[in-house]
């Protein structure tokens, strides 16, 4: 296995809190069809909102990810914000695949993501449509060029979105930051932004139930959310990290995971001032 290719020892059945009912059934079929149908909407709306200008268009998609979210049944609390404008590296933990509207309800930007995703029946589409960086992780040799690639978006003005842990993990535990994202932050003279994503169930502990984790599917995983009841994603948008002449990607990715700092925050159960939709 390749240092671009880790993997999270979290797997559905030992991590993952469990929502099926059959109460909960009529509820989530209804969820699951608007999340559907505001996904297709989202894919043939994007050449259209495309040609907007740089501020209506991010209205726009940010509006559009949290109605995602809220259709699935997931509240949604943010406290922070980063920056409007100018190229930055926007990094969090990884849980879920709701971690992408998530992100982008902060700042729209293009996410580097696995090239299995294009394969992923209408959110591969979507995700192609709005500008992915793909990445084929079994091969190595094409890092340096991904690298490049980030490093050319953030030069461009352009927020890029990156998962450094490279891998899911349940939302209890938390995977090291990889470097090699932050080499091209350094590259592009640009600052780093931490996000710390967590899911809850209600005011309680930390839920999994959102974890997209080891053999799950995506329809799984789907499932699970919008079965779910009470669910509240906390997205936590960190001070800015701007490198100076004497950092390097290593200190970079370390200060960034700290920032981050999901253990700390589970076993403290810090809170916040916050937004909530």
């Amino acid at each position: 296995m390749s240092a671009w290719l880790p993997s999270a020892p979290c797997s559905p059945r030992s991590c993952v809190d469990a929502t099926a009912s059959v109460a909960a059934a009529p509820r989530a079929v209804l969820r699951l069809a608007i999340v559907l149908a505001l996904l297709v909407t989202g894919i043939v709306c994007v050449p259209a909102v495309g040609r907007l200008s740089g501020a209506p268009r991010e209205r726009i998609i940010r509006a559009w990810c949290r109605t995602v979210v809220r259709a699935a049944g997931v509240r949604v609390r943010i406290d922070g914000a980063a920056p409007p404008r100018g190229g930055l590296l926007m990094v969090a933990n990884h849980i879920s695949w709701l971690d992408v509207p998530l992100l982008a309800a902060v700042r729209p930007g293009r996410m580097l993501a696995k090239a299995e995703i294009r394969r992923w029946p209408v959110a591969g589409a979507l995700t192609a449509r709005s500008g992915a960086l793909f990445i084929d992780r079994d091969r190595l040799r094409a890092l340096p060029g991904t690298v490049a690639r980030i490093a050319d978006g953030l030069r461009a003005g352009s927020a890029v979105v990156v998962f450094p842990e490279g891998s899911t993990w349940c939302g209890r535990a938390q995977g090291r930051f990889r470097r090699a994202a932050f080499q091209a932050a350094l590259d592009a003279d640009v600052p780093v932004q931490p996000v710390r994503l967590r899911y809850r169930c209600d005011a309680g502990p930390a839920s999994t139930a959102p974890a997209f984790v080891g053999s799950d599917s995506l329809l799984t995983s789907l499932w699970r959310v919008v079965s779910a009841r009470r669910l509240v994603a906390e997205v936590r948008v960190m001070p800015v990290l701007a490198p100076d002449a004497g950092t390097d990607r290593r200190a970079l990715a370390r200060a960034a995971e700290r920032s981050v700092g999901l253990r700390t925050a589970l076993r403290t159960g810090t809170t916040a001032r916050h937004a909530e939709t």
